[in-house]
């Protein structure tokens, strides 16, 4: 058995086909444990738990780990991007298709959907997406048009529920990450790479704005998912295998297959 520790993003593709492609490739029961990165980068560092594999999104939280030496390199194995997902049958959608998405979005009546940025990162990369928007777009207060307030509350919903209340026509549209739109069959609006956070290349670019929320300043970073084998963890030679696994082209194939896109240029992290 090897033990894993993953973004709660990444639920389905874990406990689905990662998890019985790890049975038929390597003969091993993968035991996941899904949270937000952050959270178990925080654990793992202070010892609340041992995993043998740790597999976060973005470069912050596996660098904390890396930091505290409980790894030596961690391996970019998928990305992911920030779109705008739509419901096909709502009023909107064919505007959606014809004009901007940004000059869509500020329509009076239009129902937009996002999750909490206190406790969720989709929501919080929202409003990275749109402060980049607006100097992508040069469109002075465009966030604060389409968005109202960061915590506006007829905006916001729990992540698990936005698809399912824009597959139901209780939304019009609702920002989600690329690979979450597929398995309701809903169509997305892809986003220029300058402001959908899907581009190693450009976290420098990406580094440009800032959120301040509850008195914590955070700034974006590339929706990247980094996997590393922990030197803390029972399994040591488990979790190299399963790591070299996690980088070879059978599993590249099945991220794919659920709308993950390839690490391209993302650098392995060292501490």
């Amino acid at each position: 058995m090897v033990e894993v520790a993953y973004a709660g993003s990444m639920g389905p593709l874990m406990e689905g086909p990662i998890r019985r492609s790890v049975a038929q490739a390597l003969g091993l029961e993968l035991r996941g444990r899904g949270q937000g990165a952050l959270a178990l980068a925080h654990l793992i560092v202070g010892g609340a738990i041992r995993p043998d594999v740790f597999i976060a999104v973005t470069p912050g939280p596996m660098r904390l780990v890396l930091r505290a030496k409980q790894a030596a390199r961690a391996w970019p194995i998928a990305r992911t991007e920030m779109v705008l997902a739509y419901n096909p049958q709502s009023r909107f959608a064919k505007a959606l298709l014809a004009s901007p998405w940004w000059q869509v979005l500020a329509t009076p009546g239009l129902r937009l959907g996002r999750s909490d940025p206190l406790t969720d990162p989709l929501g919080l990369n929202t409003l990275y997406v749109m402060d980049l928007a607006e100097r992508f777009y040069d469109q002075p207060g465009l966030a604060k048009r389409i968005l109202g307030s960061a915590l506006n509350r007829r905006q916001i919903f729990a992540e698990p529920e936005l698809m399912a209340r824009l597959q139901a026509g209780q939304l019009d549209a609702a920002f989600a990450y690329r690979t979450q739109p597929a398995s309701f069959h809903l169509p997305f609006i892809e986003l220029p790479p300058q402001i959908n956070l899907g581009q190693a290349s450009m976290e420098s670019y990406y580094d440009q704005v800032s959120v301040s929320l509850a008195g914590k300043s955070s700034r974006p970073q590339p929706l990247v998912f980094y996997a590393a084998a922990l030197r803390t963890g029972p399994h040591p030679a488990l979790g190299e295998r399963l790591v070299r696994w996690l980088r070879s082209s059978q599993a590249e194939a099945i991220f794919k297959l659920e709308s993950y896109s390839s690490p391209g240029a993302a650098a392995p992290l060292v501490p």
